[in-house]
């Protein structure tokens, strides 16, 4: 039977701005030039994620044809297909990822590849459970973990991600899953919410901003929505100097909106869960590579590598952090953040 061709949703104006009339950052891998222009001036194509630091995951790593290997958080699959071209067919990867919207996005395009389940097997499970995984798989040769969110989870403006666009505050990797970000405020007292802030984010406003938000909670108008938070941030940030405001609010904004997914998707659990399973999962002489972004992850990765290779379960680990070069950052300015470490198995 054959398929009925469909137009391009048609849309006001040269360029489209709702998200979804963007039909190139729904397909970005057919618009390659279009690609690597945006790239070029240092920014990420909306609707795709760049791989940060794939050299230097490859090298920690040492991969070998036959090895069998698991890539924890799967995301857009673009260090999952720099590890599978490794194996050179020979071997399997297992790729994990708790996004329900963005793992079948991902599987169709490795798959589209030629990398089906014969040498590929993806689960959608949180890598908080790669026990569960190794009952299924065995244990490993190497495993990474990226502990970033993928840019096109921040893109999408419907999953409340960013505060640039309008849309409800929700923050979950698995919106089928928990409770959103809005939900989660109207659940927190004003002493909980600095805590939050401070804890996950170095907040330096959080108790002005929590006062800000707490308010409106009292007087009937919850932040529901991504500019609810952006608005009561500016509002609470209104004493800082006008020449300082600007920036004061845009990195705010970042940190609270930081702060809020780590609590709603237990970030931080998820992480001391793996971490403390780890081992168990690991072939004798297994590599570990785990990129993290911000100061609270890189303490946790740190402190267990530490702990661990003390204790003898590590024969090595990365003494100090490798970050990405000046290069990269330019053609990626969402790894500037990036930190690798890595550990072998004794």
């Amino acid at each position: 039977m054959e398929t009925e061709h469909k137009r391009r949703v048609r849309y006001k104006g040269t360029h489209p701005r709702n998200f979804h009339e963007k039909y190139k950052e729904a397909n970005p891998e057919k618009y390659a030039d279009t690609i690597e222009k945006v790239i070029r001036k240092g920014c990420t194509p909306a609707g795709m994620h760049i791989s940060i630091m794939v050299d230097e995951i490859l090298e920690v790593l040492n991969i070998k044809p036959g090895e069998q290997g698991l890539d924890a958080t799967l995301g857009y699959g673009g260090h999952t297909k720099a590890m599978l071209q490794k194996l050179e067919g020979n071997g399997h990867l297992y790729a994990l990822d708790v996004d329900p919207i963005e793992i079948v996005k991902t599987k169709e395009r490795l798959a589209s590849m030629g990398y089906d389940e014969s040498i590929l097997t993806i689960r959608q499970i949180n890598f908080a459970d790669i026990d569960e995984i190794a009952k299924e798989a065995g244990k490993f040769d190497f495993v990474l973990a990226d502990l970033g969110v993928s840019s096109m989870q921040i893109d999408n403006p419907d999953r409340g991600f960013s505060y640039k666009v309008d849309a409800p505050l929700d923050l979950r990797l698995d919106p089928e899953h928990g409770v959103s970000a809005a939900e989660r405020l109207k659940e927190l007292s004003e002493d909980d919410f600095i805590g939050m802030m401070i804890e996950n984010a170095d907040e330096p406003y959080a108790e002005e901003i929590a006062h800000v938000v707490m308010n409106k909670k009292r007087v009937g108008k919850p932040v529901m929505t991504t500019v609810d938070l952006k608005n009561a941030i500016e509002e609470a940030l209104r004493r800082v100097p006008e020449k300082e405001r600007k920036e004061a609010v845009k990195k705010s904004c970042a940190r609270v909106f930081q702060a809020l997914r780590i609590d709603v998707n237990s970030e931080f659990e998820v992480l001391y869960s793996f971490l403390e399973k780890l081992p168990d999962i690991l072939n004798p002489g297994a590599r570990v590579a785990i990129l993290t972004f911000h100061s609270g992850e890189d303490r946790l990765v740190k402190k267990s590598f530490k702990e661990l290779k003390k204790a003898g379960v590590y024969v090595e680990i990365a003494e100090d952090v490798i970050r990405p070069g000046a290069e990269e950052c330019h053609r990626n300015p969402r790894a500037r953040s990036t930190k690798l470490r890595y550990a072998v198995k004794a």
